[in-house]
């Protein structure tokens, strides 16, 4: 009852909010070119840059979109520079942001910008001669783009002004909305009732196997009827087709964060660990089958590393000299752009690059027909 009265405030102005957008008292615009929104309803640990990617190499591969203009359009988290953006992948996650700059690096063949306007960015995406002569792209570095034939929407599902094509939301296994709060004493920055705006719905970080009831269990519990684990469909509360989809994530060989590296650390039994993500206890339980964890620090999401960081990091090498020190792919986009980074850390400073899969190939099919068929609706009316 406490929760409730406290949380009292927030509920209503999100509630208000949602209601005027649903009835039309407040617009939302769309894009010109069909758009695919990656969101969530909690503060971070959904897995949104791994499902971006995944959806990324869907498109790649798709005989539609293949060869289109694909871009990428996210607000740059933290980043330096103001404005729209063409993100450049020589650039530094300080400038572009962390996720972006990943992106980027990538996918060379797909634009990536910033933009916390995301009605402004889809505008320059669709119509970049207009960068040459507005004067809210004075800011812009680099004006050279192709015209995009499809947009990707990093984290915009609570933007309402800009209406997707198709909404993907991402609810986390080990953290179920519907036993969670609002902010500030849960995750949640949105209300669990917004699902219903879902095309798409994908469980993330899953165990590798979960049986038909499980399933079934989980869609009950996200407010859907009718679930049928063969189709991957089920209908929400407010009579809409929507499918459910199952993903664990899964961890790729460990790259190297500087030329520096010397590939025989990997090789080491001790290892170092520095995250400055959500949540990194998978990485922690994969990492712990291989390597003894010596020492694991943990840094805020999104964590800018300081020059006292560094010399954290460093004094744990003297401890342990022939251990090798791991990140995620985001920290290794910031930790760059430190300063005066000592050549025994860029020697044995190694990534862990990762990637989400379906837990059955049918679900990789049926998921990669579902976002072709939805994306077929297009978008016609332009910002």
């Amino acid at each position: 009852m406490i929760e409730k009265i406290l949380l009292a405030p927030y509920y209503i102005t999100l509630s208000a909010r949602h209601w005027m957008y649903d009835h039309g008292w407040k617009k939302s615009a769309e894009a010109g070119v069909p758009t695919v929104c990656v969101g969530n309803v909690t503060v971070g640990g959904t897995g949104k840059t791994p499902h971006a990617e995944m959806i990324l190499r869907t498109l790649l591969a798709s005989d539609r979109w293949a060869y289109s203009n694909i871009a990428v359009l996210s607000r740059g988290y933290k980043r330096r520079s103001k404005g729209f953006q063409k993100v450049d992948r020589s650039g530094s996650a300080a400038l572009f942001g962390d996720e972006p700059l990943q992106i980027a690096k990538k996918f060379p063949v797909i634009t990536v910008a910033d933009d916390a306007d995301r009605i402004e960015g889809c505008r320059f995406l669709t119509h970049p001669e207009e960068l040459q002569t507005s004067k809210k792209a004075r800011r812009c570095m680099d004006k050279d783009i192709p015209r995009a034939d499809i947009i990707l929407l990093d984290d915009a599902f609570q933007y309402r002004k800009l209406r997707a094509t198709v909404n993907v939301v991402l609810v986390d296994y080990n953290r179920p909305v519907h036993k969670d709060a609002l902010l500030p004493l849960g995750r949640l920055r949105d209300l669990p009732g917004r699902l219903k705006a879902a095309d798409i719905l994908i469980v993330t970080k899953c165990p590798a196997y979960l049986d038909a009831w499980e399933r079934s269990r989980w869609a009950n519990n996200l407010g859907l009827k009718d679930f049928n684990p063969t189709t991957c469909e089920a209908v929400n509360k407010a009579g809409k087709k929507v499918s459910l989809f199952f993903t664990g994530i899964d961890y790729g060989e460990m790259t190297p964060v500087f030329p520096e590296a010397d590939a025989r650390f990997i090789y080491a039994k001790r290892l170092i660990l520095f995250t400055g993500i959500a949540k990194d206890t998978p990485m922690v339980n994969f990492l712990s089958d291989k390597y003894s964890i010596v020492r694991r620090m943990r840094f805020p999401d999104h964590h800018k590393y300081s020059g006292a960081d560094i010399r954290t990091i460093e004094a744990a090498i003297r401890e342990n000299p022939t251990a090798l020190v791991c990140t995620t792919e985001k920290d290794a986009q910031r930790i760059v752009d430190a300063k005066r980074i000592p050549d025994a850390l860029k020697q044995r400073l190694f990534q862990l690059p990762i990637e989400v899969f379906f837990l059955t190939p049918e679900e990789r099919e049926i998921f990669t027909a579902q976002l072709e068929t939805l994306l077929q609706k297009g978008s016609t009316k332009s910002i």
